[in-house]
């Protein structure tokens, strides 16, 4: 079944009524295994490019529109870097590429960008480092293997940049697979309120990790992680300065806007604060701006705007940094419901989904407008970070992998299908093989991409800048 075909929920699955009666639960679970029938598990270990699969160095131009122009060579130079950097920054063409190949049908909320690199720590309302999913520009109701796909494709892919073997990239995407399969029916036999508040802080995080390199980078990561908070940005910032004065240039990567647009943003920071919960409108809103500049970020968001606010309260040293990062429509949704909008406000939408696939969530998320441009609001800094990716030893990628799975699964589990998916997947291993074969022969047309970027490249089609010296 294509999953072109499918159109499982209305936008964002929002229930209106208390009396309609809920479903059984082993009924779902039956309509799940229902499913293998019309999508064997073997069909998810095919790969097979669409005829009009679009060419990679088009598409990077074509999704290069609209974007700060004068950024395209450091994004080129971004994804030139290696295959998993060219996987990290074409979310477009994997949405492409899984939204064509056989499909279960079972749509949930989707991350749209579940890579492994977009996980990582971050702090709660409460004051507790978590880790969880913390990248949703491009969520979107969605099939669960499309993130399911993307996550054991690019855990293939680091592994082999990481110069890990065929071997122990099997057994890390077998060990991400075999964890969402756990963990989503664990899930799915549990109260959905305890499903919400269900959750994976640090200490949790070390305790499920059993290789110990890997335990030793969380440690490290989660302390490092810790000490990106307001305060201890101000001096890189602002120029080695205690006190908010004004973000100091560093350009390409830090550059101030002209005085229309910076009034311009000035009004939108103004119009964020209604969306906020009357508590935290309240506290943001005692905070007076001082500055604001655009700061590059990411590789699949080099280009778009986004731009860093620093906010002053009551003293010189209290500050607040928040990010406008520009919301465009989702990778996926054309392949949801084709050129028809479901959201009037893409910033709205990433906020909206960010909480439901997050336990614990930003308090200061909302979302604004300014100009023709919309945005999703948030911290710049609370405490984010995560495990760092290019040492990681093939151990400690299949450890972290499981870790991954689970997350994932935790999240698809908290909005809807956990019970659908789990009758689907099943006990047996013909799943984690099939997304074994997947990840394996996605990696490798993830690798010919790459070298066909890197020629272009070279021949000039391409304009490129060095991302290590930006």
């Amino acid at each position: 079944m294509s999953a072109q075909t499918v159109q499982g929920q209305d936008k964002g699955d929002i229930f209106s009524t208390f009396r309609a009666p809920a479903t059984n639960r082993s009924e779902r679970v039956k309509q799940g295994k229902a499913l293998r029938q019309q999508t064997p598990h073997e069909s998810l270990g095919i790969w097979k490019p669409t005829a009009d699969r679009p060419d990679i160095v088009d598409l990077i131009k074509s999704t290069h529109e609209g974007r700060l122009p004068w950024l395209f060579g450091l994004r080129v130079g971004r994804m030139a870097a290696s295959p998993f950097g060219l996987l990290r920054g074409s979310a477009h063409m994997m949405a492409h590429d899984v939204a064509n190949l056989p499909s279960t049908g079972i749509f949930t909320t989707a991350c749209g960008d579940a890579h492994i690199g977009n996980i990582g720590f971050y702090r709660s309302p409460e004051g507790n480092q978590v880790i969880d999913l913390n990248d949703f520009d491009e969520a979107h109701t969605g099939a669960w293997e499309w993130d399911l796909r993307r996550l054991t494709a690019s855990i293939w892919v680091l592994g082999r940049v990481n110069g890990a073997s065929e071997t122990d990239c099997q057994a890390a995407v077998r060990n991400c697979v075999i964890s969402y399969r756990d963990e989503v029916s664990f899930l799915s036999k549990q109260p959905l309120l305890w499903r919400a508040f269900n959750h994976l802080d640090i200490t949790g995080l070390h305790e499920t990790s059993t290789e110990e390199s890997l335990r030793e980078e969380i440690q490290r990561a989660a302390k490092a992680a810790r000490k990106r908070t307001d305060d201890r940005m101000l001096p890189k910032l602002a120029g080695g300065a205690t006190s908010a004065s004004e973000i100091v240039d560093s350009p390409p990567l830090v550059t101030h806007p002209d005085d229309p647009t910076r009034e311009q943003l000035a009004e939108a920071l103004d119009n964020y604060l209604p969306t906020l919960t009357p508590q935290w409108r309240r506290i943001v809103g005692g905070y007076s701006l001082v500055d604001i500049a655009h700061k590059v970020v990411g590789v699949g968001s080099v280009g778009m705007r986004s731009w860093v606010a620093l906010l002053v309260g009551s003293r010189e040293d209290d500050v607040l940094f928040l990010q406008l990062k520009q919301a465009q429509r989702s990778v996926l949704a054309p392949y949801v419901h084709g050129e028809r909008a479901w959201h009037s406000h893409q910033g709205q939408r990433v906020v909206e989904y960010q909480q439901q696939l997050q336990t614990v969530s930003d308090p200061l998320l909302g979302w604004t407008t300014a100009g023709e441009h919309q945005y999703y609001v948030r911290q710049y800094r609370n405490m984010k970070g995560g495990v760092p990716l290019e040492s990681m030893s093939p151990l400690a990628l299949v450890d972290y992998a499981g870790i991954t799975g689970h997350l994932l699964a935790k999240g698809h589990a908290r909005t809807s299908g956990a019970s659908v998916i789990s009758g689907y997947l099943g006990k047996k291993a013909s799943a984690g093989d099939a997304f074994v074969r997947w990840a394996r022969a996605y990696a490798d047309q993830t690798e010919r991409d790459h070298a066909q970027v890197v020629k272009a490249v070279k021949n000039g089609q391409l304009p490129w800048e060095d991302p290590l010296t930006k």
